[in-house]
């Protein structure tokens, strides 16, 4: 669902939107529509965007019980930087995200073969994710980057806040299995949103094993999306 809100300030509007639907504010995406400073002869004004996450959708008995199974958990280590590469990611994180207006504590959330996970915590958590992630994503990109220019191209940095890639790494995999029953039920096909190429890999590999059902992306740009098919048991 989406509802828009206004306030004098993004927490203001926020903490509004929190209020009046019931839910925490991790439990919600938020865009930005306008944002005017406050001023000598204006005062502040801030319209968002709200997009409640979709949790109505019921998986069939089937599929009961494997989306748990389905979804990566991360194992917490040391939170505190281990080497001159952890503590210029950390640091270059910070600068980034204050530089963006915003208040935010780092530090690494995890460690695995080529892999670094970065965890934000932050007031305006919901402003870093941004609508379906698309800001965490965004500013994913920037840290990778820097880790390139660091010489660490072999190392992939993931940045999270809330949970939110297990939160949605949950919602993509019910997503799928809900999806695939509507296409047995129809025999038809359903072109599923746009999504970054890790959300469509997830998708692909999560029905990759029903019979009767096949998945491929369309589109062009990061951002593509996939179609799930009805193709019946050959």
């Amino acid at each position: 669902m989406i509802y828009e809100y206004e306030g004098k300030t993004e927490k203001e509007a926020i903490e509004k939107a929190a209020s009046e639907l019931g839910l925490e504010k991790d439990q919600f995406d938020v865009e930005i529509l306008e944002s005017q400073k406050k001023s000598l002869f204006k005062n502040g004004y801030v319209k968002i965007r709200v997009h409640t996450l979709d949790s109505q959708n019921q998986v069939s008995s089937e599929f009961d019980g494997k989306i748990s199974d389905s979804v990566s958990k991360s194992v917490v280590s040391n939170p505190m930087p281990q080497d001159e590469f952890e503590q210029k990611l950390v640091d270059f994180t910070k600068t980034v995200v204050e530089k963006m207006g915003y208040e935010v504590a780092v530090e690494i959330m995890f460690r695995e073969e080529r892999k670094v996970g970065i965890k934000l915590t932050s007031s305006s958590s919901s402003i870093l994710i941004g609508r379906k992630g698309k800001n965490l994503d965004a500013l994913q990109l920037i840290v990778n980057i820097y880790a390139g220019h660091l010489g660490r191209e072999d190392i992939r940095v993931i940045l999270d806040t809330e949970n939110y890639r297990i939160r949605r790494e949950e919602s993509l995999v019910r997503l799928a299995y809900v999806t695939a029953d509507k296409v047995r039920q129809k025999k038809t096909s359903i072109l599923l949103e746009p999504m970054n190429p890790f959300e469509r890999r997830l998708i692909h590999t999560t029905l990759n094993d029903i019979a009767d059902v096949e998945t491929k992306s369309e589109g062009d740009g990061l951002y593509k999306q996939v179609r799930v098919i009805y193709k019946g048991v050959r």
